[in-house]
């Protein structure tokens, strides 16, 4: 007896794939550091764009970090946040069942508005969350409308 084995070859299949590969290689930082076992660090982040006050502020958790842990640098229109998520001096390796607190080095880069300097951008940090604000578009950048002289 044999047995008969179908295959159906679906091209939207293969068009995803492509699909979500190119797409995670757009929006994943390449300076995103891993850990040991494989598990990228990457502390998450919001972007929120303010229309009447023409700012974009990224909101950044960082649990357990205090701001002389964090760096934050500007260099070619790109602002990049680093630091260490630090393994806590009483966790030993034996006993543990689950083990989802992160450790290791991090990086996350954001792409800035063309024009932002380094001054624009505010920094605070409260609770664990690292707040960055700087404008979406500096003034010498807004539109202006010319009127035609007859």
């Amino acid at each position: 007896m044999s047995s008969v084995m179908r295959f159906y070859y679906d091209p939207f299949t293969e068009f995803d794939r492509l699909f979500d590969d190119a797409f995670a290689a757009r929006f994943t930082p390449s300076s995103v550091v891993t850990r040991k076992n494989g598990d990228v660090v990457r502390p998450s982040v919001d972007l929120h764009e303010n229309k009447e006050n023409n700012t974009v502020t990224a909101t950044f958790e960082l649990p357990g970090l205090k701001p002389e842990d964090v760096s934050i640098e500007v260099q070619q229109n790109r602002l990049t946040v680093s630091g260490e998520f630090k393994k806590a001096e009483s966790r030993e390796d034996n006993g543990y069942a689950v083990r989802e607190r992160r450790q290791g080095k991090f990086s996350r880069t954001l792409q800035l508005p063309s024009g932002v300097k380094h001054e624009d951008v505010k920094a605070k940090m409260e609770n664990g969350l690292l707040t960055l604000t700087f404008p979406k578009v500096t003034p010498e950048q807004q539109s202006h409308r010319i009127t035609i002289s007859s």
